[in-house]
């Protein structure tokens, strides 16, 4: 499949993605990958020794696989359909393109904790928030229940819609893929503690460079929609130019420093994971007091990011070679 129709499948797949998000009918390649992740942890960890050499051998073996698989099968499944024919290529590429974007679904499942905030209980809304962060969310009161779901919604802007959207112009469907392989692995084993610390050190670290330039053309991009959205576009980029590296993670402070200040609020700062306490600096200023609405307020700017994204990425090379 030649770039041009890669492009337009993008295109069609953008759109599916902001009419029909994530229905949980529907089979999903990033379940599917989220599967075979679980299924390959005990072998492989049972096929290395059990010391810090054996587990990160282990967890190597584990990106090999599954971005192998990843990207080898979608590469796979399009050429038999392509020898059935072109557009049934080209159709799979469309559905590919669109289940590996997540522009809807983010704003569905973040949109239930502020309906739990707004019509339901407290506990309510720890649930519905502690389906999308991996902090603690047992103790959270209000103010931090919605932090933590701007938080979530600015962070995934960056690898659940920007970087997805740039990885897929750049190489189609099987690019795509194997960087949602990358970034599912960090979701589910990038994490620093007893369990992980070696095993997921791979996966985290390949995630962390391949969404590098991807982080921070999100942060970039989040200002310029803070403009188009309505919020205070000034703010945003100096935020974004002052806090974008209050994070331990290389990367996940960007959209976090762009949405704080086109919202003009204050997010990050520490918090609880696993029982323990980890301290973190904030992100923004504390203008005014975070509220529900500013769920609804991140929706928008992530909208506006999307959409601008998509322009720039898509949208823009695909006129060029039409």
């Amino acid at each position: 499949m030649n770039p041009r129709d890669w492009l337009l499948a993008l295109a069609l797949g953008f759109c599916l993605d902001l009419l029909l998000g994530d229905p949980y009918w529907m089979p999903h390649p990033i379940r599917w990958i989220g599967n075979l992740i679980a299924n390959l942890e005990k072998p492989l960890r049972a096929l290395f020794p059990k010391s810090p050499k054996g587990e990160l051998a282990a967890g190597t073996a584990l990106v090999i696989a599954v971005v192998g698989l990843s990207g080898g099968l979608c590469c796979l499944v399009l050429w038999l359909c392509g020898l059935l024919s072109p557009w049934l290529s080209f159709g799979v590429q469309v559905v590919l393109s669109y289940q590996l974007l997540a522009t809807k679904s983010l704003k569905d499942e973040s949109n239930k904790v502020y309906t739990a905030l707004t019509t339901g209980t407290l506990d309510d809304a720890r649930y519905a928030v502690s389906m999308i962060v991996g902090r603690d969310t047992a103790n959270l009161d209000a103010s931090g229940i919605t932090k933590a779901t701007v938080e979530t919604v600015a962070e995934n802007a960056s690898d659940g819609v920007v970087a997805p959207l740039l990885f897929l112009a750049l190489g189609g469907a099987p690019l795509g893929m194997a960087y949602k392989a990358v970034n599912t692995m960090d979701s589910m084993v990038g994490y620093k503690n007893d369990r992980f610390l070696y095993f997921g050190r791979c996966a985290a670290k390949l995630d962390d460079v391949l969404n590098f330039i991807p982080a921070r053309l999100a942060g970039v991009l989040m200002c310029m929609g803070a403009w188009l959205a309505g919020f205070n576009g000034k703010k945003a980029f100096q935020i974004f130019i002052r806090d974008r590296k209050n994070h331990k993670s290389p990367n996940s402070a960007h959209t976090e420093a762009a949405c704080a200040g086109a919202l003009e609020i204050q997010l990050a700062g520490s918090n609880y994971y696993f029982g323990k306490l980890v301290v973190k600096p904030t992100i923004g200023d504390d203008i005014r007091p975070i509220a529900p609405a500013d769920i609804g307020n991140s929706h928008r700017l992530l909208y506006a990011t999307a959409v601008l994204t998509w322009a720039i990425v898509c949208l823009a090379p695909l006129a060029l070679v039409w």
